[in-house]
Order: structure tokens, then sequence, then C-alpha cells
């Protein structure tokens, strides 16, 4: 069974609740707009392919490297 969204319920939450403008509210990210009702953090569980870009980006030192 897929999951739906209460959008009614996020709309008002967001816009009348929030005071949110419509634009706004369309703009946020479903982790932005959680983070701003109070639940958790705002970020997202690291998935395999963002774990590989962080390792890509800051890559371990060897030990010849300087340092």
């Amino acid at each position: 069974m897929t999951e739906r969204l209460d959008w009614p319920g996020l709309m008002a939450a967001g816009m009348r609740h929030l005071g949110l403008r419509p634009a706004e509210f369309w703009s946020l990210t479903p982790a932005e707009l959680a983070f701003l009702l109070g639940q958790g953090d705002g970020r997202l569980p690291m998935d395999r392919a963002g774990l590989d870009a962080l390792a890509a980006r800051f890559p371990d030192k060897s030990e010849t490297d300087d340092g």
C-alpha cells in the first residue's frame, strides 16, 4: 500500500500556522517543511550515493601523504 501525504493538512500547517506564502510553501523540500514543523533535525538519512559522494569530496589521506 502506498502512503499518501495529507496535502490539505500540510498546506494548512505551512500557510496558516507558519504563515508561509504559497510560493514559499511550494518551494520547500519535504525535509525543510518537516524541520519547520518540528519534526527531527531536517536532514534525511544518508544513502549509499550520499556516502560515496562524501568520500569522494573528502578522501582519506594515505600514509604517504604529508599532513
